[in-house]
């Protein structure tokens, strides 16, 4: 993997806290994951759920077939700023919110049975004014595992997500030979930032399961939490295994990843407010872990922190802390070559995936600017900056 080049990047340049994302390494994740749709011919959509800064959105439609969403808003802001494909999932619809879906979607996937069908005439109608679109999907759940964190694992038992065979079945004694009629894809989501081989076991489980229905569909959707863009990943495996299924079953394939496209591509610039000392030396930023990276708490993990090491390793441990009142609004343990002060800025890396579309204004805090940073040019241009109005509006 390429250097860091926010090693390079001055974070006193931006307002704190600040996400910085940079496009040329964006652009560089893009690349890649062109490489794959031509090299495979499958279809790659940018997932929003991951990584929606539209800013960049005529950098994404440069390279992808266009936006998977998981609801309305995600699917509008698809259709508005990115353009080509828009794909849209959701674990239940409204039906308010599908008669908005419907007119600007090319594939709608239904997580079960009993939607689909209640839904099929607004969905019919629609296909009739639109010519045959949006296609419809179903999710499958192939009831293979492969995710190490039980909260991102959709294949866990009794998940709600992803229609299992058993109601494949169901469906077909209840409905007879016409249960899929309408249906033109099938779509499975396992992944969570994982490599070539576990979508090569999931694909292998969803052969064996669902091998009689894939050949009468006329796509599969692979889903995201494809780290296609990180080092070491299977690139050319996956070429090769994505031409032998569309070989095999004669169907088009569409991948969804999220984090591919974002990963090592930003990061979040934070200032020292506060240090104190209770046992041990605390330090307290101007960002929460609760409010602008909540995946800490959730998954949880420890993010990175530029120029700094595992506790007791430099001369200097902190442990780092947020600015809300919860107790439990902790980051990490931290160590430093040199004392932290107040006013220094401290750096957390590969914060773009997931971290900014998470960000919340729990305790009125603001969310982090935006900025977009080039780092062939150095040229750095401030996107979005939030205050007491992105609060009050979310409230009443």
């Amino acid at each position: 993997m390429p250097t860091n080049p926010f090693y390079k990047f001055d974070p006193y340049r931006v307002p704190s806290p600040c996400f910085v994302v940079d496009e040329v390494s964006v652009e560089n994740n893009l690349k890649t994951l062109n490489y794959v749709q031509e090299q495979s011919g499958a279809k790659v959509l940018a997932a929003l759920k991951a990584f929606s800064m539209w800013s960049l959105a005529p950098l994404v439609n440069k390279y992808l077939s266009g936006t998977c969403s998981s609801g309305l808003n995600e699917a509008r802001l698809g259709a508005e700023e990115y353009g080509g494909e828009v794909h849209v999932f959701s674990a239940a619809y409204t039906e308010s919110d599908l008669k908005e879906i419907l007119p600007i979607a090319d594939h709608v996937v239904f997580n079960s049975f009993g939607q689909w069908q209640r839904f099929k005439p607004l969905v019919q109608k629609t296909q009739q004014q639109r010519e045959g679109k949006p296609e419809v999907g179903l999710r499958i759940n192939p009831e293979h595992s492969e995710g190490t964190v039980a909260i991102y694992d959709p294949c866990a038992p009794c998940s709600r997500l992803g229609i299992p065979y058993a109601e494949f079945k169901k469906a077909q004694a209840e409905q007879g030979d016409a249960y899929l009629e309408g249906v033109s894809g099938l779509h499975f989501h396992t992944l969570c930032e994982q490599g070539y081989e576990p979508l090569a076991r999931t694909l292998a489980a969803v052969e064996e399961t669902f091998g009689s229905i894939i050949p009468q569909m006329q796509w599969v959707n692979f889903g995201g939490g494809h780290h296609i863009s990180a080092e070491g990943y299977n690139v050319e495996g996956l070429i090769k295994r994505i031409k032998r299924f569309k070989q095999d079953y004669d169907v088009d394939v569409y991948l969804e990843p999220g984090e591919a496209i974002a990963i090592h591509t930003g990061v979040l610039v934070t200032e020292v407010l506060d240090i104190t000392h209770n046992v041990m030396n605390l330090a307290i930023l101007d960002t929460s872990a609760t409010c602008h990276m909540p995946d800490t708490l959730e998954m949880p993990y420890r993010p990175d922190v530029l120029n700094a090491a595992e506790p007791n390793v430099l001369p200097h441990t902190y442990r780092v802390g947020g600015m809300t009142c919860l107790a439990g609004d902790v980051i990490n343990d931290y160590s430093f070559a040199n004392p932290l002060k107040v006013g220094d800025r401290m750096v957390f890396d590969d914060m773009s995936h997931y971290t900014m579309v998470k960000t919340t204004t729990f305790n009125g805090i603001n969310l982090p600017s935006i900025a977009i940073w080039n780092s062939e040019t150095d040229a750095l241009k401030v996107v979005k900056q939030f205050g007491y109005e992105d609060f009050k509006g979310r409230l009443s």
